[in-house]
């Protein structure tokens, strides 16, 4: 399977929400939530709320609830980019913001499919 690269550098397809929703699995979805749920200190993720086709889903394909608001993927999609190390406003205060709430995400842009930008 191709790796999908969300518009702020996380790996979709590496996403224990989109892994279980690929594979069906209602039980693994539950227990994700429930993870996230501690984690995050969110009482209102479920199931059905982090169902996702990746980052990158088009019509009609399934997207978490997270992914849906993100202000991240609102702007990359406005600004037509691949991702985010396509912009020219490259690193913008969104994705500072959101490096500084998921410390390791984000590190690995991928541009043209081959040349990687790492974010220290």
């Amino acid at each position: 399977m191709d790796k999908i690269i969300a518009y702020c550098g996380l790996v979709c397809t590496d996403c224990p929400a989109y892994i279980a929703t690929q594979a069906n699995g209602r039980v693994a979805l539950e227990k994700v939530a429930a993870q996230w749920r501690e984690m995050f200190n969110a009482p209102t993720i479920v199931a059905d709320s982090i169902i996702c086709d990746g980052c990158l889903a088009q019509n009609g394909e399934r997207l978490c609830s997270h992914c849906s608001i993100c202000e991240i993927r609102a702007c990359a999609k406005d600004r037509s980019v691949v991702n985010c190390a396509h912009c020219s406003d490259y690193a913008c205060t969104k994705l500072e913001g959101f490096f500084s709430h998921a410390p390791g995400r984000g590190n690995c842009w991928m541009k043209s499919g081959v040349h990687c930008k790492e974010k220290s």
